[in-house]
């Protein structure tokens, strides 16, 4: 398939950083070091188990869980790809 000036699989080079750099900021957002045994936000009593399974843990389940609803957002790129979604 002729790519122009782009070398040889340039295209699968540019998919395999794109979630190289999705997979290290993953990875950043991890907590680490030691887990607190009462939520830094409400104070709950973070239980053992889940101290035991993330390192680090700073947050109980319901206050985590109201922060990745707040992170999480929208996505501003249209996956869907067709002419009627980007019509709206």
């Amino acid at each position: 398939m002729a790519t122009g000036w782009a070398q040889d699989g340039a295209v699968q080079d540019q998919i395999d950083d794109t979630i190289d750099e999705a997979v290290q900021r993953a990875r950043s957002r991890l907590p680490s070091g030691d887990s607190l045994t009462h939520c830094e936000e409400c104070d709950a009593l973070i239980p053992e188990a889940r101290r035991k399974a993330l390192p680090g843990v700073r947050l109980c389940v319901s206050c985590q869980q109201a922060r990745d609803t707040a992170e999480s957002g929208g996505s501003a790129y249209n996956r869907r790809g067709s002419k009627d979604s980007q019509l709206r």
